[in-house]
């Protein structure tokens, strides 16, 4: 059996460009063996929980996260052992009851607001990234997205943006910004910090004799 598999972690707030790094990432790689798992797809099941109750969940607060699960189905993958992925339904405020099958891959991309935030999880990382963004330009990118592709009216996004986002991200997402190996400004406009990541991500590999040539 190969050597058990690399793990990127990918971290950032909310617009940072995050997912547009894991994607050029994935994408580098596209002929590798490589996944993407994203810590959104991880939100505690709220099928017990009144549609009441689950309108109140803060999407930004760590404890919104079933990290046991996520942390399972990491060392499961690191084992090249296959795990079903939850599907989060973002209407219906909780879990789906369907899964996405997901086989072991020799690298993992974890990608997520809050993955640095948990030491089990930074345990697992061989390779720890934080995108950091000016805020102005995430909360434009943050309105943008939800009213585009959420439904969502500008005066929802700005509310949700300074009553919760804002005070989440520097008491949560910010300060994990020191456990990082590399922070990538500006995200994924930063062509000069992904194209040196692609680089190191493949001297692992080569090291690691994982490298299809």
């Amino acid at each position: 059996m190969a050597q058990k598999p690399i793990v990127i972690g990918v971290a950032g707030g909310s617009g940072s460009g995050k997912t547009t790094v894991a994607k050029e990432i994935y994408r580098q790689f596209a002929n590798q063996s490589i996944l993407i798992i994203e810590q959104d797809a991880y939100y505690k099941d709220q099928s017990e929980k009144s549609m009441e109750e689950r309108l109140k969940t803060n999407y930004d607060h760590p404890l919104a996260f079933d990290n046991d699960l996520l942390i399972q189905h990491i060392k499961s993958l690191q084992a090249y052992e296959s795990v079903e992925k939850p599907v989060y339904d973002y209407t219906a405020h909780t879990r789906s009851d369907k899964i996405i099958p997901v086989d072991a891959k020799d690298v993992i991309i974890l990608e997520g607001i809050l993955i640095l935030e948990d030491e089990r999880l930074r345990d697992l990382m061989d390779i720890k990234l934080f995108v950091d963004t000016d805020a102005d330009v995430r909360i434009i990118r943050r309105m943008v997205r939800d009213i585009r592709d959420r439904g969502r009216t500008l005066e929802s996004v700005i509310d949700q943006y300074t009553s919760v986002v804002r005070p989440m991200h520097n008491q949560f997402i910010e300060p994990t910004k020191r456990y990082a190996d590399i922070i990538i400004p500006e995200g994924g406009q930063n062509r000069v910090a992904i194209d040196l990541m692609v680089t190191k991500i493949k001297t692992i590999l080569e090291d690691k004799a994982l490298l299809k040539k």
